[in-house]
């Protein structure tokens, strides 16, 4: 027997069977929604997907000079990593000079956006060039994903706003965003908990979504935590926090802007600043560290891939693999 989706939800929301058969019944019907997982995905071969690195040359190059990874490639390993089937991935970066849009955007099963060090109500040739390519992509009707400067992006470019946070930096870990209660019954936070930590590094946020925006989380430093924006029938599945982080990646993004988040406070000197990097980098390596993890209130929601990667993995399975099976008339 295999269970809805729905029915998955009405288990986990404690409506249904109690007790041990509640158990038993959520069980089963979570084996036969990994039975319809690898099902769906058979005959469909590798999905093709279109990652967008919105980073300008000097920002890619910053981060890679302080040990972190360009954010092309940080996604490119991501979205590998969560598809059943593997995927045949591209990067392009439309905040070079001279970049052109590529021509066959509907031959994408995906697009996936990463961060950027930009600002998106700049006004900016590296950020217009962006907002253009969003447009294009809504046209061609290919689902897209993407963290931070993405919810930005999925806003400005379907009517929102977005403008400098007045609470200031969020950077490190994002407490306590808290799923709206449409975001409870969405697909993108299918198996999340209602209240999770995530990695953040962001100084602006959406203050209004676009008409058809859905806010699904939300927490007290940002309002939009995460928004799903449908037009035209082309969905944008977008989070304000970055799944994509690791420890590692937290520590050594840090690092690239240990001056600047001194300045800001976040640390009383360098000194005490490269001591958390330090102790970051030192739990990445070593997670069973309980002395670090408790020293900064860390725990799996971060650590864990299995939890850190629900968003994206939901995206593949309920947008990328259908409109690829769409597209191929399966």
């Amino acid at each position: 027997m295999m269970l809805s989706t729905g029915v998955l939800r009405r288990v986990m929301r404690g409506v249904g069977p109690t007790g041990a058969h509640a158990s038993v019944y959520a069980r089963r019907a979570e084996d036969g929604a990994r039975t319809h997982y690898r099902h769906a995905s058979t005959g469909l071969g590798k999905p093709r997907v279109l990652v967008i690195d919105g980073y300008a040359p000097a920002g890619r190059e910053d981060l890679v000079r302080h040990g972190a990874s360009e954010a092309g490639i940080l996604y490119k390993k991501m979205v590998e990593k969560v598809s059943p089937t593997g995927c045949d991935i591209d990067i392009v970066y439309p905040a070079d000079p001279g970049f052109e849009a590529p021509s066959n955007l509907g031959e994408y099963d995906g697009i996936c956006w990463t961060g950027s060090s930009l600002t998106i109500f700049h006004d900016d040739p590296k950020v217009h060039a962006q907002i253009s390519l969003a447009k294009r992509i809504t046209d061609a009707k290919v689902p897209s994903f993407g963290s931070c400067w993405s919810v930005q992006m999925a806003a400005v470019a379907n009517g929102g706003i977005v403008a400098k946070n007045p609470k200031g930096r969020a950077m490190g870990i994002g407490r306590k965003v808290q799923l709206t209660d449409v975001g409870r019954a969405h697909p993108m936070f299918e198996g999340k908990s209602t209240i999770f930590d995530t990695f953040c590094s962001h100084e602006d946020e959406v203050t209004h979504e676009p008409p058809t925006g859905l806010v699904l989380a939300t927490n007290k430093f940002a309002r939009v935590q995460a928004m799903a924006v449908t037009v035209n029938g082309a969905e944008f599945w977008a989070v304000q926090y970055h799944p994509e982080y690791d420890l590692k990646e937290l520590a050594r993004l840090t690092y690239a802007r240990i001056e600047k988040l001194t300045k800001m406070g976040f640390f009383t000197n360098r000194e005490s600043a490269e001591q958390y990097v330090k102790d970051i980098e030192a739990l990445h390596e070593d997670p069973s560290r309980k002395d670090i993890a408790w020293k900064y209130g860390i725990d799996m929601d971060v650590m864990s891939e299995d939890v850190r990667l629900v968003e994206v993995k939901n995206w593949v399975k309920y947008q990328v693999l259908p409109f690829r099976r769409n597209r191929l008339g399966l």
